[in-house]
């Protein structure tokens, strides 16, 4: 928490903060493009109840969201409002305007998906190539800023990195199973790998660029609506059947991870 003061305090100042080190960025990209990966393939994640791993990583990521994301938002208007001084009340709330439009983004994604899913568009379980390509097309954007963010996102020491870095791991066990329910066939087949390189791709494209402060708290809020709407349309949902216990020390367990970083 302390690492946080001192940073506000350097960018009201207008020192702009280092990069991650891009070998312990790498090394973070490198475990979730992983993660991507192995998860369609392990097993006792389906079926209901849910199972209790999902629960777990839930409960992990809503205390992400609620500890650290939020509070980031508010941040991130903060260095908008500096970056455009001008803009008076009419921007007012426009780092939030853009969480919005990156959640309902991806829930109107979500809902097409389940439209065709109990459609049948394709006579069995599995969608259409063509929204396939439209939801893997949007979550490997969102991978690609995941990526970036590993370097130029507000981490403080290697500890805030990897806390960034185990949230989005976890959550992408919860997303890898939704979008394995949604595109069983080709999520498999060809999605994980897709999302896996974009991870890396944002990751090399960090490495070679680095936008202002606006910029990022820009591509951060947009990132952060898809995260607040993945993360709770997944595990709240009544029928999910989830595990309340496992839900709950997630969020115990890594709220108090994070406050304590």
């Amino acid at each position: 928490m302390h690492g946080r003061v001192a940073a506000r305090l350097l960018r009201g100042a207008g020192i702009r903060q280092a990069p991650a080190m891009p070998i312990d960025a790498l090394a973070a990209a490198l475990i979730l493009a992983a993660v991507h990966a192995v998860t369609p393939a392990l097993r006792g994640l389906g079926g209901t109840p849910r199972s209790v791993w999902l629960s777990l990583a839930g409960g992990i990521s809503v205390a992400y969201v609620f500890i650290h994301v939020l509070p980031e938002l508010g941040n991130a208007q903060a260095t908008l409002r500096e970056a455009i001084p001008t803009a008076g009340d009419f921007l007012e709330h426009h780092v939030y305007l853009v969480a919005v439009a990156g959640l309902a983004a991806f829930y109107g994604l979500d809902r097409m998906a389940l439209r065709a899913r109990r459609r049948g568009e394709t006579g069995g379980a599995e969608t259409s190539a063509g929204l396939f390509w439209i939801h893997i097309a949007a979550f490997a954007a969102y991978n690609v800023l995941i990526g970036y963010l590993l370097l130029h996102g507000d981490h403080e020491s290697a500890a805030g990195l990897a806390t960034f870095a185990f949230a989005m791991a976890v959550h992408f066990v919860v997303t890898d199973h939704a979008l394995d329910l949604h595109h069983p066939g080709r999520y498999r087949r060809v999605g994980r790998w897709v999302l896996a390189g974009a991870v890396m791709a944002g990751w090399a494209l960090g490495t070679r660029t680095a936008i202002t402060e606006a910029g990022i708290a820009v591509l951060f809020a947009f990132l952060a609506g898809g995260v607040i709407l993945n993360v709770l349309k997944e595990e709240l949902p009544e029928e999910r059947d989830s595990r309340y216990g496992a839900f709950a020390l997630g969020i115990a367990g890594y709220a108090a991870l994070l406050l304590a970083v």
